[in-house]
């Protein structure tokens, strides 16, 4: 029947439904993303603003927290935007497997970011107003957000493992 409607595409291999899970990953990575992001920020922002009042002084390191909370929705953008160019090799439809690893690219990406922003800005709160009372405890803060971050960095890790899979356009065709 493909071949009747004269497109050469498979759409028994190829559904366009392939490309709905594609699209729903990207939702999801720069959703939640920008959802851990937001909380680490405000999070961490009152815990800076908290450690300005105690003490002055030190109130441009603190803002690390805030600056690492930040930095949680890019990498929910960096995995939508290489999920879409994998999207543009597929005009009509993709194997719903491509679709499928899309979306737990996302979600990946997504969760690991909602949960890092969720790290960062609960500790960072708390660390700001140690660092406002005891300035020699920034290494310790720096060390505590590097591990916070770096869920996010392993989420965006995995996610780019699973948006290598890819075959070839014309395994689409019909025969």
């Amino acid at each position: 029947m493909d071949a009747a409607l004269g497109f050469g595409h498979s759409f028994e291999k190829c559904p366009m439904g392939g490309s709905f899970w594609s699209f729903f990953g990207m939702f999801f990575s720069v959703t939640f993303a920008s959802f851990g992001s937001a909380f680490g920020t405000a999070k961490a922002g009152a815990g800076m603003a908290t450690g300005g009042l105690i003490n002055p002084g030190p109130l441009t390191k603190l803002t690390l927290p805030v600056i690492m909370a930040g930095v949680l929705s890019i990498y929910g953008l960096i995995t939508m935007l290489v999920i879409n160019a994998k999207v543009q090799a597929y005009p009509l439809g993709m194997p719903l497997y491509i679709g499928y690893a899309h979306f737990a690219a996302g979600i990946c990406t997504g969760l690991a970011s909602l949960s890092a922003g969720l790290a960062i800005g609960i500790a960072g709160q708390s660390a700001s107003k140690c660092v406002a009372q005891q300035p020699s405890l920034f290494v310790v803060m720096i060390i505590v957000m590097i591990f916070g971050e770096a869920l996010a960095l392993f989420g965006l890790i995995v996610s780019l493992l699973l948006t290598s899979i890819n075959i070839d356009a014309t395994a689409c065709e019909s025969l």
